[in-house]
This record gives C-alpha cells, sequence and structure tokens, in this order.
C-alpha cells in the first residue's frame, strides 16, 4: 500500500513539475505537453528527465 501511495505522489509531483515549467517558460515558447510519456518520464528520473525533455524540444 505504502509503494501505491508513493508512485500516486510522483505522478502529482511530475504534473505539477511539468505544468509549474510551461506557466514559467511560455513567454520564452517553450512547452512541454503533459502526457503520460512526460509525466512518466518526469515521475521515474525526475529533474534529469525533465532536463531531456527540454532538450528533446530543442533538439526536435
Amino acid at each position: 500500500m505504502k509503494k501505491i501511495f508513493k508512485l500516486i505522489k510522483k505522478v502529482c509531483l511530475a504534473i505539477f513539475i511539468l505544468y509549474g515549467l510551461n506557466v514559467m517558460t511560455d513567454a520564452a515558447g517553450v512547452m512541454i505537453p503533459i502526457n503520460y510519456f512526460s509525466v512518466a518520464t518526469v515521475s521515474f528520473l525526475g529533474i534529469p528527465g525533465l532536463l531531456s525533455l527540454i532538450v528533446m524540444f530543442f533538439v526536435l
């Protein structure tokens, strides 16, 4: 049961982090979509996952 709550907590935090990033970088034109892939990446990898999504935004 603790593992399920820990996973839910990570997913919620990832969604809030992605939303916060989108709000802060809206003026710069950077937008990382909030979908299953991006939420899973940030949930499991944390800040390095978020940075990798930002790099993929600029490369692709």
